[in-house]
């Protein structure tokens, strides 16, 4: 069983910066996709971004330009670097990790850390 944990997240006034960390723990286990969603007060969840297999990354159009996403060598740390944070970006944040354990494909989530942006 792989375990996700975020952190990192906090309050930051408009055009400030944060950089969320998210850690997995297990044993035997391979991650195939490792992403970042969020959800905001009375929206659904959504994809910010996402590393799928060994260099594909993909974005949401909102975050294009101002959010980076990136892993640790070991590949269990994954990393969302927010630049010009808007008030708009204010929501839960949420790691994801898609992954192969003793051949079965599971999926772990993380509990979330909160992401205030201040007008």
């Amino acid at each position: 069983q792989v375990q996700v944990v975020e952190s990192g997240g906090g309050l930051v006034q408009a055009g400030g910066s944060l950089r969320l960390s998210c850690a997995a723990a297990g044993s035997a286990f391979i991650i195939q996709n490792f992403g970042w969603y969020r959800q905001a007060p009375g929206k659904e969840r959504e994809l910010v971004a996402q590393i799928s297999g060994a260099v594909s990354i993909n974005y949401a159009d909102s975050v294009k330009g101002r959010f980076t996403i990136s892993r640790d060598n070991s590949k269990t740390t994954l990393y969302l670097q927010m630049n010009d944070l808007k008030p708009d970006d204010t929501a839960v944040y949420s790691c994801k990790a898609e992954y192969w354990s003793s051949g079965w494909y599971k999926t772990a989530w993380g509990r979330g850390t909160q992401v205030t942006v201040s007008p």
